[in-house]
């Protein structure tokens, strides 16, 4: 990539991840610049606009869909290319939703980072994405909260189901397994978090009609 046609924009709160793709794409001559949470991202979008945005969806702050969101309804920024990443939102529900808000594509982790650096040439290539529909607030926040709601009435069964098998588990296995418990649990937090602001949210959507 030309240095001329700005930078790709990384997002991801999990650093090791997020170390990994930025020196795989500057590795490829691609000028990379990081952020830990949507919120950061959109004060670094503020300051210049970049090429290509690439988002993970669970992140704290502001996640992958509320920035996307955020994106397509501001027309200065409306039409910058966005890859989502995730290993949490992988349905065909949230595929579709992630498409409708307005993401360009949609990869699951573990990366193919083949496939994954096919996506950034192509897209680069094509340069800003036309957006022709916007999702309202309304529709935004409903189809939010269904996938919010969704992913943690799984979290919870996952956990449940996990404590429950921790006693059975061979005492040489028990710390990795209590490890993914754990993140599991942090994860669980995290959606029960987004979707207590989210609730205040559609709350005040609801008063300001």
């Amino acid at each position: 990539m030309n240095m001329q046609t700005g930078y790709v924009l990384i997002v991801e709160d999990v650093p090791d991840i997020l170390r990994l793709l930025e020196e795989t794409l500057k590795f490829k001559g691609y000028h990379a610049v990081t952020a830990y949470n949507g919120q950061e991202a959109l004060e670094i979008i503020q300051r210049q606009r970049p090429a290509l945005v690439i988002t993970d969806i669970m992140m704290p702050k502001l996640d992958g869909f509320g920035l996307v969101h955020r994106l397509r309804i501001n027309p200065e920024t409306r039409d910058i290319p966005v890859i989502f990443l995730t290993a949490t939102y992988v349905a065909l529900e949230d595929k579709a939703f992630a498409l409708n808000i307005g993401a360009t594509r949609f990869i699951e982790k573990p990366v193919n980072f083949e496939k994954f650096l096919d996506t950034i040439a192509e897209l680069l290539k094509k340069g800003p994405t036309k957006t022709t529909s916007i999702m309202s607030e309304a529709e935004f926040y409903e189809g939010y909260r269904q996938r919010l709601e969704q992913k943690f009435n799984q979290k919870v069964i996952q956990i449940t189901r996990d404590e429950r098998l921790l006693s059975t588990i061979p005492e040489e296995e028990k710390s990795t397994f209590r490890a993914s418990l754990q993140m599991a649990i942090h994860e669980r937090d995290e959606l029960q978090r987004l979707l207590a602001e989210l609730r205040v949210r559609i709350e005040n959507t609801a008063r300001s009609e």
